[in-house]
């Protein structure tokens, strides 16, 4: 079984990195992706854990791009990258110090208004990663009993976006992405394939001729969140344009929004084939 989507506790999942592969490694799990967001931190320790439990660790990234043409998000997988390549530690450590930043001013905001958590109880549940998620902060308030889930109406209370101050959440701190074409010009740089992630979930597929031009190489057809009619489109667009085709269960144990476990979205083995095709590829050019 593949799976090419896949978090640790580096960024936003639960649980460590040894007990992710651990968890593939019993749910028969071949081939794993790990893709946290916005580093490579890890990747080597887990590439030999990897070994040792006789699970093929491919080094990636999730990187938390914006279309800034369209005025929505965008997330592109990196897959066989070079873990800490100077590139994508350049172009992301400013993200994760911005994300970093915004929680801390959440976490003000929540206190101003009432919530007793403190900055120190959302850190320790972040400690051992590149820094604090909102999913921290939701998991410090169901442990105080303000909610009992991570997903849910008070996450939507205090995290939406909106439209304007009056409808936006009342924790909301906007961050600034990196731009979708940045995000791709790093991957290519870092030796790997730069995939569309989930465009499902964001509806990117309008933009997928323009960044194949810029060095777009895939897309992920196969996620929790697609439904029939976006994996049509994905493949639709694989085919148009010549894209390799990946899917995972884009995995974040506890903070998962879309319920699903490691291995739970896997694809076929010819898929990964023609990844690694593209990748030796890549690296040529």
């Amino acid at each position: 079984m593949i799976d090419l989507h896949c978090h640790t506790a580096i960024s936003d999942n639960s649980f460590t990195i040894e007990q992710v592969i651990q968890m593939a490694k019993q749910n028969g799990i071949k081939h794993l992706a790990i893709t946290d967001h916005d580093t490579t931190v890890g990747l080597e320790r887990a590439i030999q854990i990897g070994k040792e439990l006789a699970v093929n660790i491919i080094p990636g990234i999730e990187i938390s791009a914006y279309d800034y043409k369209r005025g929505r998000r965008a997330h592109i997988l990196g897959l066989n990258i070079i873990p800490g390549h100077e590139a994508i530690t350049k172009l992301c450590q400013p993200l994760i110090e911005r994300r970093h930043q915004a929680s801390f001013q959440m976490v003000q905001k929540l206190r101003e208004n009432g919530y007793t958590l403190t900055w120190e109880e959302v850190e320790h549940l972040a400690s051992g990663g590149t820094g604090v998620y909102k999913q921290h902060i939701m998991h410090v308030l169901l442990n105080k009993g303000y909610t009992d889930r991570i997903y849910g109406e008070l996450y939507k209370k205090l995290f939406a976006k909106g439209t304007n101050i009056e409808n936006q959440g009342l924790a909301y701190v906007s961050i600034d992405y990196i731009d979708v074409y940045d995000a791709i010009r790093v991957i290519k740089e870092a030796g790997g394939v730069a995939v569309l992630a989930h465009p499902g979930q964001f509806n990117n597929f309008e933009a997928v001729s323009e960044w194949t031009k810029e060095g777009l190489e895939g897309i992920e057809v196969k996620h929790p969140l697609h439904t029939k009619i976006d994996e049509e489109k994905a493949l639709a667009l694989a085919e148009q344009y010549n894209l390799v085709k990946t899917g995972g269960s884009d995995f974040h144990g506890f903070y998962s929004d879309t319920g699903s476990d490691v291995g739970s979205v896997t694809i076929a083995e010819a898929w990964l084939e023609e990844l690694m095709v593209r990748q030796e590829k890549t690296q040529r050019i």
